[in-house]
């Protein structure tokens, strides 16, 4: 279901606005990955989705679940629910687990959409640890919505460098949090 609906929305993203994607030859070769994101919008799940050359398991939150046609099709699109509320060990060993078997994760470290960048959370970089997986922070230009894809019909995503953590320190975790926030919103 992944492809057809990756193809479909290509088509669709066709008339809406052109991608130009860089550096790609950033992206691991080998073995699974996490991709980050600023979240703005939707737009962006999808231009990431049909860009990348490895299908994206998304972080979602478990409240687009609730509906069961909608958690159907999430699910098919290889989506997972996450608590943002109250996190669950699931919300780390899902992941995890894909992530070693070779599989790229999305996650949006903000937590949220929103138009201002949100304060990453850390998240992204406790799995990154726990699983050895580098994160890639990507960068989003262009329209959070099709109303602004009118306006805008241009999207630019840039791979940044990988990372890997690697510490047993909290206080580390923060400053690798950090990092990300700068790398996925550049001044």
């Amino acid at each position: 279901m992944y492809r057809l609906t990756a193809s479909f929305a290509r088509f669709i993203f066709f008339f809406v606005a052109k991608i130009e994607l860089k550096d790609l030859h950033k992206l691991p070769k080998e073995g699974g990955y996490i991709i980050t994101c600023s979240h703005r919008g939707w737009l962006e799940i999808i231009a990431l989705g049909i860009s990348l050359p490895k299908p994206i398991h998304f972080m979602a939150k478990k409240e687009l679940f609730s509906k069961k046609l909608l958690a159907s099709f999430l699910t098919s699109i290889k989506a997972f629910p996450v608590d943002r509320e109250n996190p669950s060990p699931s919300s780390i060993k899902t992941p995890v687990k894909l992530l070693r078997s070779g599989e790229v994760i999305g996650i949006f470290p903000g937590g949220t959409r929103s138009s201002e960048d949100a304060p990453v959370k850390r998240g992204a970089v406790t799995i990154a640890n726990l699983s050895k997986a580098p994160i890639v922070p990507v960068t989003y230009i262009g329209p959070a919505s099709f109303k602004e894809a009118r306006k805008c019909r241009k999207v630019t995503i840039t791979i940044g460098d990988p990372f890997i953590v690697d510490t047993k320190d909290k206080d580390a975790l923060q400053a690798y949090s950090d990092k990300l926030g700068r790398a996925i919103n550049p001044v």
